[in-house]
């Protein structure tokens, strides 16, 4: 019987250390990745130097956490133009996530005519689906359910084009799912000014964003400093064409508002 010890504690030890390591927390997936992720993404070595040059200013690490991002999210971007930010969300959501990019007519015929065929084409643009609409109904029936829906210094121009931003912002508000978040980043305007700059210099007042989103049922969730410059003086024109050596240093909101 004595002999048999061993054998029966040996046995008893790797059950119990079995059980430990299954007690053991898994890594959860669904939760948004953090900086050190995000870095990574953003370092990966298949990125474009005409991208990485523009990470300087647009800050990617510290946008994709502020967005909140997890792998297997359905997310959409509106005016997603030649697709920096397009690709890096495509990264943060693979491989099982999807990202529906949508660009409207007037920008597919003119600015993007070659650059946005040659961006889809990369790898990791292969959870991306290509979406020509106009923003008055900037997605497909298919897009629903959604986790993030981000517009990336883009709603001021939507308020200079014929657009009906209420109907824009209530397709929004449809397509994600409750908890879902619509995610806004703009140039600042001064405060008090509405849309009036949108055109010339290519900013907002972020207290008009706000409140023309949230009366489409929104409810602003998180604001982010990641962007800020307080020696701006809000009063240049912030388009990559205008900006020359500025560019990237606008005072800039970023915003999420929740469904609830």
């Amino acid at each position: 019987m004595h002999r048999f010890l061993p054998i029966l504690f040996a046995t008893l030890a790797a059950c119990a250390t079995s059980k430990a390591a299954s007690d053991k927390p898994a890594s959860d997936k669904s939760a948004p990745i953090d900086r050190a992720r995000a870095q990574a993404l953003v370092d990966a070595p298949d990125r474009t130097d005409r991208d990485r040059a523009l990470d300087a200013g647009r800050k990617p690490a510290d946008s994709l956490v502020f967005f909140q991002l997890s792998p297997g999210m359905r997310v959409a971007e509106l005016g997603a133009g030649g697709g920096y930010t397009t690709e890096l969300l495509a990264r943060a959501v693979a491989p099982d996530g999807v990202v529906y990019a949508q660009n409207p007519d007037v920008f597919l015929k003119s600015f993007l005519k070659d650059v946005w065929p040659a961006r889809l084409s990369r790898p990791a643009m292969k959870n991306v689906v290509r979406v020509d609409r106009d923003f008055d109904d900037p997605l497909p029936p298919e897009a629903k359910d959604l986790d993030r829906v981000l517009m990336n210094v883009i709603y001021h121009d939507v308020t200079y084009m014929q657009v009906d931003r209420d109907k824009m912002n209530q397709a929004i508000f449809a397509a994600l799912k409750p908890g879902g978040e619509f995610i806004v980043v703009d140039s600042s305007a001064k405060p008090g000014t509405g849309a009036s700059a949108a055109k010339e210099i290519h900013r907002i007042d972020e207290q008009f964003v706000k409140d023309e989103v949230q009366k489409a049922g929104f409810k602003l969730q998180a604001e982010g400093d990641f962007l800020r410059n307080p020696e701006d003086a809000r009063d240049w024109d912030s388009s990559p064409g205008a900006a020359g050596a500025r560019r990237g240093t606008s005072d800039r909101f970023a915003l999420r508002f929740v469904k609830p």
